[in-house]
């Protein structure tokens, strides 16, 4: 059967976008795919887009590696095919007069012995094929199915070592770490028989992807914006009478109300009486942009880093609404699988440390928008009523405003406003 070529150029992922930040690819040089099996995750502006393989057939050759920027249009991976391909055939012999010299120089498939002057680990069960140490920074290769099994087994793929090609990680290999044969060698303790092991190592780590987009992110807001914050704590008692009342006598299906949705449906208010809070500044054109819609961005962690996914016109939700939209968009950037339009246009964030608490922080503004609310837990605490120490539940607010467009009376006004929907949480619905 004839064999052919099939060069793949990065797509054109819509909205603009004219190239790419190569994420991770899940695939290597040698891999076996299917039509539309995930090889390469791309980081745009905009989004993290899984880009699928457009044919069945063997991978040939790989171009980039993480951190590298691709442009739309170019070849990034090419296969063997069944058939005629896509390539021409000056093309595919230009390829193999390339690859040759490669090919010559490749190593036999089985592993190659250690160098004697590596220095030799500690034993470990050796499992069924032998894994591939990866460079330090090297981002570990592995299919969704089996990051996804990782991430619920809380292990870090980067302490697991994999026998595919490039080091690739199976479910195998998977098995073989949480079974123990990943274990390091320890060193007894004198006294007590506890094992101890004396750590020397280092780790470096390129700052690419979404950790890149982040640092220049939050470099473009400190550098630029001048930032003042504000703290105010909420007595939150009577809200978390009515949360557990609520949720008590939840509608069918309706999700479980944190603090978040009331706080989301009491800025609804707030930013309507504030509306210079509700803006996006354009530093370049000096033009402040107010925004009777009220889209709010929710800062969500994630095993990928940061992200700041919109819950949009909250204006016209009520608070199940409100609660099921920022579930299923949280949910679906924690999975990797929020679209463009998830990610973008928030016209103000909320940023919750959730059980990290504390008792205050500067966040920092996502730029352009003019404004941030920090929210921190709620705990018991003891505090001053009419004269007498009594218990109630408090919550911490902490926010950052641009001070080149909201003046500090305008942010306080407006946290102050929040806090008195809070605390008399009947207002929110009225």
């Amino acid at each position: 059967m004839n064999m052919g070529t099939f060069a793949f150029k990065m797509p054109d992922i819509g909205e603009g976008v004219v190239e790419g930040e190569v994420v991770e690819w899940m695939v290597a040089v040698g891999d076996i795919v299917k039509e539309d099996d995930p090889i390469l995750s791309v980081m745009t502006d905009k989004a993290t887009v899984e880009i699928p393989s457009p044919v069945d057939g063997k991978v040939t050759k790989v171009i980039g590696e993480a951190g590298d920027i691709l442009p739309v249009g170019v070849v990034c991976i090419e296969f063997e095919v069944d058939g005629a391909g896509n390539a021409s055939a000056s093309e595919e012999a230009l390829a193999k007069k390339e690859e040759a010299p490669a090919k010559e120089a490749a190593p036999a498939p089985t592993p190659a012995p250690k160098a004697a002057a590596a220095p030799a680990p500690a034993p470990t069960p050796a499992p069924a094929a032998a894994a591939v140490a990866r460079a330090p920074g090297t981002k570990a290769l592995a299919s969704p199915a089996v990051r996804q099994r990782a991430r619920e087994a809380n292990i870090s793929l980067d302490h697991v070592a994999g026998s595919g090609p490039a080091g690739r990680i199976s479910h195998a290999d998977l098995d073989t770490h949480i079974a123990g044969g990943a274990s390091g060698a320890s060193r007894s303790s004198p006294v007590g028989g506890r094992a101890r092991t004396e750590l020397n190592g280092t780790e470096a780590m390129k700052v690419i992807g979404l950790r890149r987009k982040i640092a220049d992110s939050m470099i473009a807001s400190y550098s630029t914006i001048p930032h003042f914050s504000y703290f105010e704590e909420v007595d939150v008692t009577a809200l978390e009478e009515l949360r557990q009342h609520l949720n008590a006598t939840r509608p069918e299906g309706a999700p479980k109300l944190t603090y978040l949705p009331f706080i989301m449906q009491a800025l609804v208010k707030a930013l309507a009486e504030r509306p210079e809070c509700n803006a996006l500044y354009d530093d370049e054109a000096n033009v402040v942009t107010r925004h009777e819609a009220i889209n709010l961005g929710i800062a969500t962690q994630t095993d990928r880093g940061l992200f700041v996914p919109v819950v949009k016109h909250v204006e016209a939700m009520d608070i199940w609404q409100s609660a099921t939209e920022m579930g299923r968009v949280t949910s679906a950037t924690r999975d990797g699988k929020a679209g463009v339009d998830d990610l973008t246009g928030s016209t103000f964030t909320i940023t919750s440390l959730g059980r990290l608490g504390g008792l205050g922080a500067t966040p920092i503004i996502n730029k352009p928008e003019v404004g941030i609310l920090g929210v921190h837990n709620a705990k018991d605490r003891a505090v001053v009523r009419n004269g007498a120490v009594v218990i109630r539940r408090m919550m911490n607010l902490s926010s950052s405003w641009d001070h080149r467009v909201v003046d500090g009376h305008d942010g306080a006004s407006l946290v102050q406003l929040v806090k008195t929907y809070l605390e008399n949480p009947a207002t929110i619905f009225m």
